[in-house]
């Protein structure tokens, strides 16, 4: 079985400061401390995912071209770093519109990945900016770490991979 770190988007990966909602190319800023947490989680040998609500696509703020066109510049980087992400899961969905099973805090993304990409749930993390993304990863059996948003997470990365976590 592999193991598997689940990231948030906006918050975690990529600066959320002065934007609501990220869905242009040039107002995605990566956090400090994501490349070489990522690189360090990559050398010891788990597999990345990220799981996001994007609920402005429902709200019609944004659409899907969008997200897709934001995730493409997030992995080009990543590529150049030798980064990869095995998928990333996005809910298109908000509450306020209509309700879905993927919006997180549910966790049939992160179920999902475990299934697909037979995870170990035992040996994996979701790192996310709110109680929603903690509260998915417990109801998928993984543990939840909740962080400040836009906070550098190198020193998560190397707590999880210290055991201290």
């Amino acid at each position: 079985m592999q193991k598997a770190i689940f990231l948030d988007r906006d918050g975690v990966i990529n600066s959320d400061i002065g934007h609501y909602y990220i869905y242009h190319v040039k107002d995605f800023v990566i956090n400090e401390g994501i490349i070489p947490s990522l690189k360090k989680f990559t050398e010891a040998g788990y597999k990345l995912f990220i799981v996001t609500n994007q609920g402005g696509v429902a709200k019609g703020i944004y659409t899907k071209d969008d997200v897709n066109k934001v995730h493409d510049h997030l992995l080009c980087i990543l590529r150049k770093e030798n980064i990869t992400i095995e998928k990333i899961y996005f809910c298109p969905h908000h509450d306020s519109v209509a309700v879905c099973d993927c919006r997180k805090p549910s966790p049939y993304f992160i179920k999902k990945a475990i299934q697909d990409y037979n995870i170990d749930p035992d040996q994996s993390y979701m790192i996310g900016d709110s109680l929603r993304d903690k509260q998915s990863a417990e109801a998928a059996g993984i543990k939840g770490i909740k962080v400040e948003a836009n906070e550098n997470i190198e020193s998560y990365c190397d707590k999880i991979l210290k055991g201290e976590l």
